[in-house]
C-alpha cells in the first residue's frame, strides 16, 4: 500500500504543522459536539492518522469517530480488534469492514470515506480510500443505501466525538494521532481531493491544502492548529473551515498537541516489538512506557539511522531502574529472558540503577562508566539525553544538560567522553533507539515530539524538535524531514 513511511519532503509542497495525540483507554481523551442535523445525499470524511495502540487494543476495537442520534441511527468510523476498518451509518446497515489490516504504528495513514446516494450504481454510493487508493475487498459488505435517500442520521441532530464512542466505555476510546480531520455535507469529494502522489516518489501519498474546498453549513475542519481546552478558536478542537463548529476538548491538555504530522512523522517505541517476561504498557501515542507489572521488559523505536547525528531524550518516572540508548539492527523476536537492553545486539545503555547511573554493553558495564565514575546520580522527573553520532561511531549520555564524563557530542572523530560503538556498527549497521525498564519503572521517551511538558523549549538546527536541553550543534531529531537530509 502506498504509504507516508518516507520522508514526504522529495518534492515540497504543503505541510502539516500539528496534530493531536489521544491516549486511549488511558486519559479518555476525545473530542465532542452536537450538530444540528440538515438533510444530504452527500457526505465527505478525511483525515489522517497514526495509530499507536496495534496491540493493545482492549475488548472493542477503538473508535475514530462517531455520531448518535439513538442506538439504532449513528455513525461509526474504527479499527476493530482485528485491526481491520469498520465503517458503518444507519446503525450497522451500510457497514463495510475490510479485508486489508492496518497495524503499523509508524505509519501516517489517510483514509477517506465519500457518500453518495445519487449514484446509480449500488456499490459507488459509499467509497473509502487508504492512501489515495479505494479499498475494494471487504471482509463485511450489507445493505447499500438506497438511491438518493438522505443519508440517515446525518438528518437528526447528533452528538459527534472523535476517538471515542459517545457515551460508552474506555475500550472504546483509541490511541494514536489525528491530524487534518475534515467532514464536509453536500459534496462527495475523492480521495485526490485531499492528497497527491509524490511527484519524485510516486508510491508516497501526502497531504494538500484542503481549505479551498466546500465544506457545507454543517461541515468542519479541525487543524490542531492552538493549545487551549475551551471550545472556542483557540482550543484544540477550533474548527477553522468558517463555521464555527468548534469541539469541547475532553481531558486534553496542550502537552497533546503534536508536531509528530503526516509531512513530518516522528519516532516512537514500537508496540510491534517488544521484550521481557511479560507485557508492559505504552502510553501517549507510544512515547511513555509502563513496566508496570515489575518484570524486565524493553522497547525499541520505529526508526534507526546507519549514518548522521541523532539526539533524544527520556523523562525518568517512578521505579528504580530505567535504561535508555541503542540496539543494532538484528533485533530478536521474543527473548523472554532478556535482562536488560544492552544485552540485545549492539546494545549500549545509560543505566539508572536505583539512583546510580553507569552504561553498559553486553549486560556488563563499560570500563570507566562505573556508578563513581559518572559522577551523577538519577531520581524521578531527572531528564536523560542521548547523543548519536553513526558518522563517527561513538554514543554520548548525558543528564540535565551536561553529558557525563567531560562528553562532547561535537567532538567528531576524537570522541571526548563518548563511548566507542564501531566494533558493533560497521557499514550500514543501524541504530535503533530502545528503553528498559523494570521494578514498576515507567519513562517517558522524547524523540522531538515530547508527551510531557517542556519548560526551556530548544529544537535541532533545522528547526524540527521540542526538547529540555539545548541540542549539540551537527544533532537532530528522528523525524522523516531530518533523515531525508541527514540519515
Amino acid at each position: 500500500m502506498p504509504s507516508i513511511l518516507g520522508a514526504n519532503t522529495l518534492s515540497g509542497g504543503y505541510n502539516v504543522a500539528n496534530s493531536l495525540r489521544m491516549d486511549g483507554d488511558q486519559s479518555d481523551d476525545s473530542l465532542s459536539k452536537s450538530i444540528s442535523g440538515v438533510n444530504t445525499t452527500k457526505f465527505t470524511l478525511s483525515f489522517w492518522t497514526k495509530y499507536a495502540a496495534v496491540q493493545n487494543i482492549g475488548s472493542e476495537g477503538p473508535i475514530l469517530f462517531s455520531s448518535e442520534n439513538n442506538s439504532s441511527d449513528y455513525i461509526t468510523f474504527q479499527f476493530n480488534t482485528s485491526n481491520q476498518i469498520d465503517f458503518s451509518f444507519q446503525g450497522t446497515q451500510n457497514r463495510r469492514i475490510t479485508n486489508r489490516v492496518f497495524r503499523d504504528p509508524s505509519a501516517w495513514y489517510h483514509i477517506v470515506v465519500a457518500i453518495d446516494t445519487t449514484q446509480g450504481t449500488a456499490g459507488n454510493r459509499l467509497k473509502i480510500y487508504v492512501n489515495g487508493v479505494q479499498e475494494t475487498s471487504f471482509a463485511t459488505s450489507t445493505t447499500n443505501v438506497s438511491q438518493n435517500a438522505n443519508i440517515s442520521p446525518l438528518d437528526e441532530t447528533l452528538d459527534y466525538s472523535i476517538g471515542r464512542y459517545n457515551g460508552q466505555g474506555s475500550d472504546f476510546c483509541y490511541d494514536g494521532y489525528f491530524a487534518e480531520f475534515a467532514a464536509i455535507y453536500g459534496t462527495a469529494y475523492a480521495a485526490s481531493d485531499f492528497g497527491e502522489f509524490d511527484s519524485d516518489s510516486p508510491t508516497i501519498w501526502k497531504p494538500k491544502d484542503v481549505s479551498g474546498l466546500t465544506f457545507g453549513s454543517n461541515g468542519f475542519y479541525l487543524e490542531f492548529k492552538q493549545s487551549g481546552t475551551g471550545t472556542d478558536a483557540n482550543g484544540m478542537g477550533a474548527d477553522t473551515s468558517g463555521n464555527d463548529n468548534h469541539f469541547a476538548v475532553n481531558n486534553l491538555t496542550a502537552v497533546d498537541q503534536s508536531t509528530d504530522t503526516c509531512t513530518n512523522n516522528f519516532c516512537t517505541l514500537n508496540p510491534n516489538i517488544v521484550f521481557g517476561a511479560n507485557n508492559s504498557e505504552m502510553k501517549e501515542g507510544n512515547l511513555v512506557y509502563d513496566d508496570s507489572r515489575g518484570d524486565w521488559r524493553a522497547a525499541v523505536g520505529t526508526f534507526g539511522a546507519s549514518s548522521g547525528k541523532w539526539y533524544y531524550e527520556i523523562k525518568l518516572g517512578g521505579g528504580t531502574y530505567h535504561q535508555v540508548g541503542i540496539v543494532g539492527t538484528t533485533v530478536p523476536t521474543s527473548p523472554a529472558n532478556l535482562i536488560d537492553l544492552s544485552q540485545v545486539h549492539g546494545g549500549f545503555s545509560f543505566y539508572n540503577d536505583n539512583g546510580n547511573l553507569i552504561a553498559r554493553t553486553d549486560g556488563n558495564t563499560i570500563s570507566g562508566w562505573a556508578s563513581g565514575n559518572v559522577n551523577t546520580t538519577a531520581q524521578t522527573n531527572d531528564i536523560l539525553q542521548v547523543a548519536l553520532d553513526m558518522d563517527n561511531k561513538y554514543i554520548y549520555f548525558g543528564k540535565a544538560g551536561t553529558f557525563v564524563k567531560s562528553g562532547d557530542p561535537t567532538s567528531g572523530s576524537t570522541g571526548t567522553g563518548g563511548i566507542d560503538i564501531s566494533s558493533d556498527y560497521t557499514a550500514g549497521v543501524v541504530a535503533i533507539p530502545g528503553i528498559t525498564m523494570y521494578h514498576s519503572a515507567d519513562g517517558s521517551i522524547n524523540f522531538g515530539s515530547p508527551a510531557f511538558a517542556i519548560s526551556s523549549g530548544n529544537s535541532d538546527a533545522n528547526g524540527h524538535g521540542n526538547f529540555e536541553y539545548a541540542v549539540p550543534s551537527g544533532y537532530f531529531a528522528l523525524c522523516t524531514k531530518n533523515l531525508a537530509e541527514h540519515g
